[in-house]
């Protein structure tokens, strides 16, 4: 049976309902962001910048879209590598980023990090993205054009399905050492 989970978070009890195994289903706004956005975001914060969206609540899908066919808002959306964005992530975690949409095992620190900021990690199902573009129904550049398919952008979902991957209690599908 899937959950049907709206994002961005209103409040944390979503989050903390969320198990380890969870298939869901997400709607409403995610933000794409691969290495070079998150390189920039790093940049920008280090400068004592604001990020180009409101990261309270957000969730970031680590994606790198290919262009869209005729009568189609995105090509093939599939998630990339998350360990790349590890040494990122538990900044954003701390700035109040919610969530992550990705592929495969997160480091230690992500992991506790995710835990000590009651935070998810969602998995989607890499070579699926033709599929999971489907769920896409808006997409829009929100900052760094220049970068081409890394751009920062804005995805209107719905429907999209994901399985939680690493809960707020630090239960973690990759893992045989998982908590209560």
């Amino acid at each position: 049976m899937s959950k049907t989970v709206r994002v961005p978070f209103e409040n944390e009890d979503i989050r903390l309902s969320l198990r380890a195994g969870d298939v869901c289903s997400l709607s409403g706004v995610v933000y794409v962001a691969r290495d070079a956005a998150h390189k920039r975001m790093a940049e920008a914060l280090d400068r004592g910048e604001e990020l180009p969206f409101e990261i309270e609540g957000s969730v970031i899908y680590y994606m790198g879209p290919s262009p869209a066919g005729p009568g189609r808002i995105m090509g093939s959306a599939g998630p990339t590598t998350s360990g790349r964005m590890d040494r990122y992530t538990p900044r954003l975690l701390d700035l109040g980023l919610s969530g992550m949409i990705g592929k495969g095992k997160r480091s230690g620190e992500v992991a506790d990090s995710i835990v000590k900021n009651r935070a998810v990690y969602f998995v989607a199902a890499g070579g699926a993205g033709a599929l999971l573009s489907r769920s896409i129904t808006g997409a829009e550049v929100v900052a760094w054009e220049d970068l081409g398919t890394e751009a920062l952008r804005r995805l209107q979902i719905r429907d999209f399905p994901v399985v939680v991957g690493l809960d707020a209690f630090g239960n973690d599908i990759y893992s045989s050492r998982n908590r209560a």
